[in-house]
């Protein structure tokens, strides 16, 4: 009975659900502050990444706790492409547009948050390649059992 999950992951995955509010504290101050300045497109930008981000985090946290400690390879899958796909990619274009007007405050808390889902991008693709990997394992073995107790014995 060999445990699955990674600890590294749940660490990153507890000190993520505490970061997140304060992220999102930071993230929805300094664009109340800089969004008369902002052009409309950018506003309607902003004001939609944050909404995607929030709920998106909500969801991702969530299958990354039950994947990772239930050593479910649904949810952790789900996961992973929760963090690869909206959250990476969104992150990064917050931390890189300059057309933001990214204020230095922002751009810490941008750099914490994207060294946490890109640790979490790594840490959980390891850990599900060990889960589908043992998972396999124990279900070629099962089927073996199964068919060594099928066949026929001599005589």
């Amino acid at each position: 009975c060999e445990i699955l999950s990674s600890l590294p992951l749940q660490m990153s995955l507890y000190f993520n659900v505490y970061f997140f509010p304060f992220w999102w504290l930071i993230t929805v101050a300094i664009l109340y502050l800089k969004y008369p300045v902002l052009s409309d497109y950018y506003k309607f930008i902003l004001v939609t990444i944050m909404i995607l981000v929030s709920l998106t985090e909500v969801i991702r946290l969530y299958l990354g706790y039950v994947g990772n400690l239930l050593e479910k390879v649904p949810e952790l899958a789900g996961f992973w492409l929760l963090t690869l796909l909206p959250q990476l990619p969104v992150i990064l274009f917050l931390l890189f547009n300059e057309g933001l007007k990214i204020h230095s405050l922002e751009r810490a808390v941008h750099i914490v948050f994207a060294a946490f889902l890109s640790f979490q991008v790594i840490a959980a693709f390891f850990t599900l390649k060990r889960m589908v990997n043992t998972l396999a394992t124990r279900f070629r073995l099962t089927e073996f059992h199964r068919l060594e107790e099928q066949r026929p014995g001599p005589g």
